[in-house]
This record gives C-alpha cells, structure tokens and sequence, in this order.
C-alpha cells in the first residue's frame, strides 16, 4: 500500500450509518435517485436515498491512471474496466461507467496534461491540489453543493468532519462547494526510522538518540556485514532521487534538523516562512553530503525511483531508511519474506541533541479531491458513486468483494476513505486482541478494513500461513495493528507532541500553480548537487533565485492567507 495515504488532528468517533435503499428494485426512484414526495398537510417533504436506483440508465466518464492490482489473488490480465465494482455499480445504481482512456500510473500525468490542455475533460475527475486550482480558476468545475447536501450519506458527511472541516473548507469558494476532498489524519505523514534490529544485535549496537548515533551505525552496517553475506555491496541509508517525496527520502533527515523543505513553518515573527531556504536545510544538506561522500548513501541515488530503492532493500544492500507507518506493508514484508532473519523495528527519528526528534506534519494532508466537469449532466453521481464505494466496506459485502472475484479497490474512482480510519483499524483490533475475540464485531461501513488486519494478525501470530505469507501477514499487523509498530509508533509521537507542523493547508496560490513547477525543479537540482559535491554555498544562490523566481510572491500569498483563513 504505497501512499496512500493523510491524518487528521481530530479524531473523533464515527456514527454508524444506516444507509437505506440498495436494492435494485426501487421502481420509485426518480431519475435523479430521489424516492417520491411524502406530503404532509401543506409541506411537500422529499425523501433521498443516497443510494437510490436511477430510474433509467445513466452514463459517466472518467481518466484512470492505474497500478497492477495489490493482491496478487487478483484474476490474471484483468483490467480496469473489467473491475467487478463497475457491475455492482451498474446493479445497485444503474450507473455505467466509461473510461475516456485509461494508462499506467507513470503515463498519467502526461496524459492528464493534454487532455487539461485541450479541455477534453471527462465527467469525474480525481485531481491533485494543483490541477484543482486550475481547473477552478478556470471555471470548470461544477457546483457540488445541492448534490452533496441532498445525496451525501450519513457516513460521508460524518468523514468529512473528522478534521473539524479544515479540508472542507479549502474546496469551499463563496459558499460553493468545488469539490470532496480526499484527507486522511494528518500523523500519517509522520517521520519514522526503520532500521533492520537484526543488524543491531548482531553488531550489539543500541538504535539512535542523535543524527551522529545514526552515522555510526549506519558506518557500522557498511563496514561490518551484519547480514554475513561475505558481500561488499552495502551502504547506509536508503534514499532515492525525488528527495521530497512519498517514500524512500530524505524529509525525516531535514525534520532531524527542525525543518522541512516544501513546507510553510511559522517564524518567531508570527509569519509564514518556506522550509526550504531555511538556515537550518543548509545544514541538513552539508551533513547529507558527508554522508555522501563517506558512502553512506548510494553513489548512484540520482539515478534511483523507489522501485530500485525497494529492490535494494529487498537484497540486503541497505538496513535504515526514513520513512512513514506503511513500510511493512510494503516493501519490509517483502523483505521478510525473502530473508527471514530480517527484523526492521521503528524509531522515532533522531535529532542533533538527542532530545525527542520532531516530525513535520500537515494541518491536512489531502491526498485528491474528487470534483466534477461543469459539463457534466448528472453531478451528483460522483457523490451516490462515493456512497456506493462507501457502502461495498461493509460486513454483508465481505465474502463477494474479494480480489479473487475481481474487486480491485484501488481501481475504482471516486473513492473516499474514513479519514480515521487507520486509528479506527488500530484501536478496533487491539480491543478485539485483548478481549481473545475470533472475529471483529465491528458492524458499520468500516469492518472490511477492521476485519481484513484482524485476520491477517491473527494468522501472523499464530504462525498461519494458509492465506498469505508470514511476511505479508505481518505487514499488516505491524504497520496498522502492532503498538510498537508503524501506526503504534506514530501514536506515540502524535500523543507525546513530537511534531511540528506545516501550517498552509489552502489550495495552492495564484503564484503556486504559475512558477511551483519551476521552484520544485530548481530546488532538486540545486540539492542534489549540493549532496553530491557542488559547494554548499550553492545553497545560498538558490534563495536568491527561489526569491526572484516567485518564492517572494508565494510567501506574500500564502502570508494572507494565513491571515484571513486560517484556524489559528
């Protein structure tokens, strides 16, 4: 599960939802899913079901950018739209569907671009924060507001106030609503230290307080061959090309650092300052440059995605890399499956003093938002297809909608998750863990979720490997369900206030969505120069260009708008 993932500050507890209407057979059901007038005296009242059959057929279109489907029980060569979900759709709501076109993940965002370009746009779009901007400035979005309020079900509604509203508020324009965002808990960002525990114990060396305690150890793994391979082909710590990312890079060694490029920290001064030309990210890059040079990093990270720096870690070449709660459920379960030895443990992140290190995390973390074509005839099918993907999480769909009978998740779009739920997951199997429970009681639209880590704990633990690998159940149960695992060590953090936030969390600026592109390429170049040897006074050219460029206009934007919009 790679990404996917975005946490919220405020957890509060979901109310079960009573979602009314699947059956296929609602013949009362307007064209638009409403079910008929009830008139009581001289009030007309309409009843709406938010997964109300349409009466007749209707048709909606999108763009998919697609990975291979996770579970490997997946039906061989199947594809998007032969997803058992779009039947069901059909079924339930009478909605068909269409693809405009559909590519791999890697081929997206090319194509997305032309079709933006040209605005041959389909029906439902699942946007990121910068391609909303566009397409709202532009005036291309449809008004969501009468859709959402009249066919957003109880769970829906009760997700998108998880966080207090912050997301909401951002695809909210004059009272309008643009669009649904896609925000998980905003902790999920959180730094970890992954480290193999089995290299540790055999060098007898203790996990790392200070950023110079993890410079010895990852000199040690280096030098010593703690995995006995009798290989020379190791280096210390795992870092791909894209050094702001999702995965495999280095935020967790700036946040060591008390900084955080790409992200907007609050001065002494009360204002909003970019992390990446702070005094304290040049520091952060001297000392990833002597990591470099010391080969502590690969000599070749510029040239690395994720999927080379996963398969190192999968060989053994490298024991430590940052990162965030989802790890083993991939690539360390991978890894345990192919070395059994192989034990990664997560460590809060060290600092330079020793004390609690701080990770940066988001005030949301929005992942997409799901918006609609202004084109588009029927915009409230984007919110009863939410509903629907909603619904499919409950217990009566558990046995149909599996992988081996061509449910493939990650493929259906809309889908928005319970932005609490992996809090929801933690807290649901550790209760059922220690009541001795053999099955998750939970009944709403979260128990697939629940019951599907219950399960897979339940066989790690017991040494059951009928249904999946013992590395595959164990990614599981460590990165959602174990208290010192993934979630558990992010828990810690969050409760033990070691974290310090990124506080713009509006839709990008006028001057973002013009010059970003621009200052995200010359920040990278200019780093991973600065890492592989350029001079770190480089470092103060790039903020004189990051400042001519545009970073002084975007400072000023974001700066009003933290002074009229933000929740302070």
């Amino acid at each position: 599960m790679r990404k996917k993932l975005v946490r919220s500050v405020l957890l509060t507890s979901l109310i079960s939802t009573a979602l009314m209407g699947c059956s296929s057979n609602n013949e009362s059901a307007s064209s638009t899913g409403s079910a008929a007038p009830q008139t009581t005296g001289a009030q007309t009242t309409e009843n709406i079901d938010p997964l109300g059959k349409y009466a007749k057929p209707v048709t909606v279109t999108e763009v998919l950018g697609f990975r291979p489907p996770e579970d490997p029980k997946t039906p061989k060569g199947i594809t998007p739209d032969q997803n058992a979900y779009l039947k069901d759709l059909k079924e339930m709501l009478n909605i068909d569907l269409k693809y405009m076109w559909s590519v791999p993940t890697e081929q997206f965002e090319q194509k997305f671009s032309l079709a933006l370009a040209s605005a041959d746009l389909p029906d439902i779009l699942d946007l990121d924060t910068m391609q909303y901007e566009k397409l709202k400035s532009q005036g291309m979005l449809a008004d969501l507001t009468d859709a959402y309020n009249k066919y957003a079900s109880p769970a829906l509604k009760n997700y998108m106030q998880v966080d207090g509203g912050f997301a909401m508020k951002t695809t909210t324009t004059d009272g309008k609503i643009l669009g649904i965002p896609g925000f998980e808990d905003p902790y999920l960002s959180t730094q970890l230290l992954w480290i193999r525990k089995d290299w540790l114990t055999t060098l007898n060396l203790q996990p790392p307080k200070t950023i110079d305690d993890l410079e010895k150890i990852a000199e040690a793994f280096v030098k010593n061959d703690p995995g006995k391979t009798g290989k020379n082909d190791r280096y210390g710590i795992a870092m791909q090309k894209t050094l702001i990312g999702w995965g495999f890079d280095a935020r967790g060694v700036f946040n060591g650092y008390g900084t955080a490029p790409k992200a907007w920290l609050k001065g002494k001064d009360g204002k909003l300052a970019a992390g990446e030309i702070q005094p304290e990210t040049k520091t952060a890059l001297a000392k990833l440059q002597s990591w470099y040079q010391k080969g502590l990093l690969d000599k070749e990270f510029a040239l690395k995605d994720e999927n080379k720096v996963v398969e190192d870690i999968v060989a053994g070449r490298v024991g430590i890399s940052y990162g965030e709660w989802w790890y083993p459920n991939w690539p360390l379960n991978i890894s345990k499956d192919k070395d059994p030895n192989a034990e990664w443990e997560a460590y809060p992140i060290p600092s330079l003093d020793g004390q609690p290190g701080k990770s940066m995390v988001g005030k949301v973390r929005m992942s997409h938002i799901i918006a609609v074509n202004k084109k588009a005839k029927n915009p409230e099918a984007a919110i009863k297809m939410i509903n629907f993907y909603i619904e499919m999480g409950k217990k009566q769909y558990l046995e149909k909608n599996k992988a081996e009978n061509g449910y493939v998740y990650n493929w259906f779009v809309p889908r928005i998750y319970n932005p609490a739920q992996i809090d929801n997951i933690y807290t649901e199997v550790n209760k059922a863990l220690d009541a001795k429970q053999d099955a998750i009681t939970l009944d709403d639209e979260n128990y697939k979720n629940v019951a599907d880590v219950f399960k897979a704990t339940k066989e790690f633990l017991a040494g059951d490997t009928t249904n999946a690998t013992k590395g595959s159940n164990w990614g599981q149960y460590y990165s959602r369900a174990a208290k010192n695992g993934g979630w558990g060590m992010t828990r810690q953090i969050r409760d033990n206030k070691q974290v310090f936030f990124n506080e713009f969390y509006g839709v990008p600026t006028e001057t973002q969505v013009e010059k970003g592109a621009q200052l995200d390429k010359l920040l990278d170049e200019t780093y991973t120069k600065i890492i592989m040897g350029a001079p770190v006074s480089e470092f103060d050219k790039y903020v004189e260009s990051w400042k001519k460029l545009g970073g002084d206009d975007i400072t000023k934007e974001v700066n009003e708008w933290y002074t009229k919009n933000a929740l302070k």
